[in-house]
């Protein structure tokens, strides 16, 4: 084994000046473990990923279960398997039936740029739509989509005929005309601190893409599968996308996107041209299979039905004076402060006490907490006060 930080910071590609560097061994349930046997509380589910927990025993089982049957054997939409046939079928069980032809991918980012392909293809038009502040992946599609000027600029040229709006403000819906080929939209805005629209503002914005004859892409990349107590968020609001992205927490661990539309859009990018959208590894039969058994999990363990409860309770526990403002959707939480420097004396103090939890990309004076939906209450109370010894160190 090699855990040398001189490897990792010298011989793998960095992504900033000051990486987290936490050594991990291994990883159960909602704890990290390095190789020296400290063990860290993961209030992050490694940025929304781990939602049923580290290497939850049925994910697992399901993953050791098809590697001894095959791994990749070709590309997207050519073979039939059955972890795939499995998992869209499943999928299709669970969302309204619009939304009933899924194209697996390898992460969020081609989910979004696939999204995007499939709109223009659909409407013929060009236009997208997006919002401030939002963030929907670092390819650049999904770049030119996103909402973070001072991401994007060195960068550019990006794609053209881009238009921003503000996130959850009716007038800007005005917008969207004849010439939108899509909307694409978080169903709530995680990067720029845990942004919660109104219903009133989604169902309008339906309404509007309907008459314009618009597709809405809701992205629920980050607050899908069963972050906010529901499998989709969009489900608290009585609105549903014309194409639907996935990806994260979807597959447990292993790499996993999707997006989802109907059989009749989906039929578009089979001509004209044939093979309008290919991957070599999506729908990749061990990664399919381990989002199946996801799934299954928070079936089977009730788990959309604790999120609220254990919510509120992190939110009842995490009461500062130094907090200025709490957002919190389901186990999706935003800690607002009055700077950037306080927030990382915070994670810094959690880190070495053995609490992860970390801030956000577009918005550095508020730390995240997105812990696994499994997490127990006495794993709350402990986590929560270190938290507080943290709060009131900075």
């Amino acid at each position: 084994m090699d855990f040398s930080k001189e490897t990792f910071l010298q011989k793998l590609a960095p992504t900033s000046p000051f990486p987290f560097l936490i050594t991990v061994e291994r990883a159960e349930g909602v704890y990290l473990y390095s190789p020296d046997g400290k063990k860290y509380i993961d209030m992050i589910s490694g940025i929304a990923v781990t939602n049923v927990g580290h290497r939850h025993p049925k994910v697992v089982e399901a993953i050791k279960n098809q590697v001894d049957k095959h791994l990749h054997v070709m590309v997207y939409g050519e073979y039939i398997q059955s972890p795939a046939n499995l998992l869209a079928h499943k999928l299709s069980t669970l969302l309204p039936p619009s939304l009933n032809c899924t194209y697996f991918v390898n992460s969020g980012t081609e989910a979004n740029e696939a999204a995007l392909k499939l709109a223009k293809r659909i409407t013929g038009r060009t236009q997208m739509i997006s919002c401030r502040k939002s963030y929907h992946g670092s390819t650049h599609g999904s770049l030119s989509v996103s909402g973070n000027e001072a991401k994007k600029r060195a960068f550019r040229p990006l794609l053209p005929d881009v238009k921003f709006i503000d996130f959850n403000n009716l007038p800007d819906l005005d917008e969207i005309t004849v010439r939108t080929a899509c909307v694409i939209i978080e169903t709530i805005q995680g990067d720029a601190g845990v942004r919660v629209p109104s219903k009133n503002y989604l169902q309008a914005l339906r309404k509007k893409c309907t008459e314009m004859g618009a597709q809405l892409i809701f992205d629920e990349i980050q607050c899908g599968m069963g972050r906010t107590g529901k499998l989709f968020a969009f489900e608290h609001f009585e609105v549903v996308p014309d194409i639907l992205t996935t990806a994260k927490a979807f597959g447990g661990g292993l790499p996993i996107g999707a997006f989802i539309s109907s059989y009749s859009n989906m039929q578009l990018l089979t001509s004209n041209p044939m093979l309008g959208h290919i991957t070599t590894f999506g729908g990749n039969p061990v990664c399919c299979a381990s989002a199946l058994a996801v799934l299954q999990v928070i079936e089977e363990e009730n788990l959309l039905s604790q999120v609220e409860e254990k919510g509120r309770l992190i939110e009842e526990l995490l009461k500062h004076p130094r907090i200025k403002e709490v957002r919190r959707f389901g186990l999706m939480f935003a800690f607002d402060f009055d700077s950037e420097e306080r927030v990382n004396q915070i994670v810094a103090y959690a880190k070495e006490h053995g609490v992860i939890c970390y801030w956000f990309l577009s918005h550095p004076y508020s730390f995240r907490i997105a812990p696994p939906l499994t997490i127990t209450e006495s794993e709350i109370r402990e986590a929560c006060s270190v938290i507080l010894k943290a709060i009131e160190n900075s």
